[in-house]
């Protein structure tokens, strides 16, 4: 085992870690382009799934929100519409308590949405947690320590798809899974969070499959300091790479993904980086993604 950076491979295109010109948020929150459109985002009471939800909602769409409390979600509700304030009076936040591995909760929050909006037209699955991190998957509880990572990373994103996918399937939606770039890394005592990761980025390529009128991603939101994972695997020293991006560089990346213009429908069924320069990956490298068949899962022999 060993604590040095693993290789991760990555498209060489320009690393951003904030808000830059070709995703910039502020056409939309100008703009009509999500006015009457729904938005549901699970794990969505603080970091990444906050940030995303408070874009969606000053880009003028309707937000449901979901976690597992209702005191955490009715909280970053009253937060979204005290920042919008009076720029947007018409703004709505719908905040429903669920846990994501319950898929008859998830099937209430999906049905309660239409029921009361009457379409979906963006779904994000967001909430994630990281394991311990800190010994090899035998020597912890295999259910806490590993399966449970499992169930919410990957069970989770599983049960929002499978209620919203149909729903969205009637709107040309696009349904949106977080993902990590530790799907490719190897590093110790880290199985249970890079294989749900891996699980979910094939996830998403049956999606698209299954579902070809909804555009369906799965983004690594870059580098940001949550709750999940838990501090690096490996033997002291312990490698922690730098957090050195933004919660603003994932919530604009999916305004611009699933905006409804169709420039990155290409990236539907695939796994792409927040940090990647969309307007770069656009312009050099679309036609490799779809002649070569890149971002997804495949055996490569050399």
């Amino acid at each position: 085992m060993t604590s040095t950076p693993p290789v991760i491979r990555n498209l060489p295109v320009t690393d951003r870690h904030d808000v830059y010109d070709a995703i910039s948020p502020e056409i939309y929150f100008s703009g009509s382009t999500f006015r009457d459109k729904v938005v549901l985002v699970a794990g969505a009471s603080k970091g990444i799934g906050y940030s995303i939800s408070s874009f969606y909602a000053r880009a003028g769409a309707t937000v449901v929100i979901v976690s597992r409390y209702q005191n955490t979600l009715d909280e970053a509700k009253d937060r979204i519409l005290s920042e919008l304030g009076a720029s947007k009076p018409s703004a709505e936040v719908f905040a429903l308590a669920a846990d994501v591995t319950d898929p008859k909760a998830i099937a209430g929050v999906v049905a309660k949405c239409v029921e009361k909006y009457g379409r979906l037209d963006v779904a994000v699955a967001n909430a994630a947690i990281g394991g311990s991190w800190d010994r090899r998957f035998t020597e912890g509880d295999p259910y806490e320590d590993w399966w449970k990572v499992m169930e919410v990373n990957l069970r989770g994103p599983y049960n929002v798809a499978h209620y919203a996918l149909p729903q969205l399937e009637k709107t040309g939606g696009s349904f949106v899974a977080v993902s990590s770039l530790a799907c490719q890394a190897s590093l110790p005592f880290a199985s249970a969070y890079s294989v749900s990761k891996s699980a979910l980025n094939r996830l998403i390529e049956y999606t698209a499959l299954e579902y070809p009128l909804v555009k369906s991603f799965a983004i690594h939101p870059g580098r940001i300091i949550t709750k999940a994972p838990n501090p690096r695997a490996g033997p002291p020293p312990k490698w922690e790479p730098p957090a050195v991006d933004t919660l603003e560089l994932p919530a604009a990346t999916l305004l611009k993904l699933t905006d409804g213009s169709g420039r990155f429908d290409f990236l539907s069924g695939r796994f792409l980086s927040a940090n990647w320069d969309l307007e770069e990956v656009g312009r050099e490298w679309k036609n490799d993604i779809l002649e070569k068949d890149l971002l997804v899962t495949r055996f490569i022999v050399v």
